[in-house]
């Protein structure tokens, strides 16, 4: 049975959201970013589509990339619609730089980010980490993201996520 999700502006109900991300939304000041309450037991992506009803296509993922240069660990967040697969070693490779690009190990996601695995987001991280944003997330009216915890999930528009400071936009997924 589908549960009903309770959309509430982000920016007012900042307890649902980890400390960067209510920092980031605070600064964004924008009215169409909206939170809702979720089980955080269901916040792995198939599982909440299912669970509340949301369409695989309409939820985008935000995975964490790292490669090195020169003895220099390069991240990258790169926004990928949940049908689909981040290009990590042609695209994202090609844009950090670097010969060998991986998904960064949990433990250091997050670390890095401040954020729960299952639940980083774009919003709040790392200043001079490039935010990847595939053009189908890009085009989207409502994407459906982490907010930086597993008990909450975000909706936004693919213009704020492609608007981030940061930001770039590129195809770089490829079908699942």
């Amino acid at each position: 049975m589908e549960e009903t999700l309770h959309w509430q502006p982000a920016a007012t109900h900042t307890e649902l959201l980890a400390g960067p991300v209510a920092e980031a939304v605070r600064a964004l000041a924008d009215d169409d970013v909206h939170v809702a309450a979720i089980d955080p037991g269901l916040a792995d992506t198939a599982a909440f589509c299912e669970k509340y009803g949301v369409a695989l296509d309409e939820s985008a993922n935000c995975v964490i990339v790292a490669g090195k240069r020169g003895g220099e660990v390069r991240y990258a967040a790169c926004m990928v619609l949940a049908t689909m697969r981040a290009d990590v070693n042609g695209v994202i490779r090609k844009r950090l730089d670097v010969r060998k690009s991986s998904f960064a190990p949990m433990a250091e996601a997050v670390e890095l980010t401040g954020m729960e695995y299952g639940g980083i987001t774009p919003l709040g991280l790392p200043a001079d980490w490039p935010i990847l944003v595939d053009s189908n997330v890009a085009s989207h009216n409502r994407v459906v993201i982490g907010s930086g915890v597993r008990r909450s999930k975000l909706a936004v528009s693919g213009a704020l996520l492609a608007g981030l400071k940061g930001a770039e936009v590129l195809d770089l997924a490829t079908g699942a």
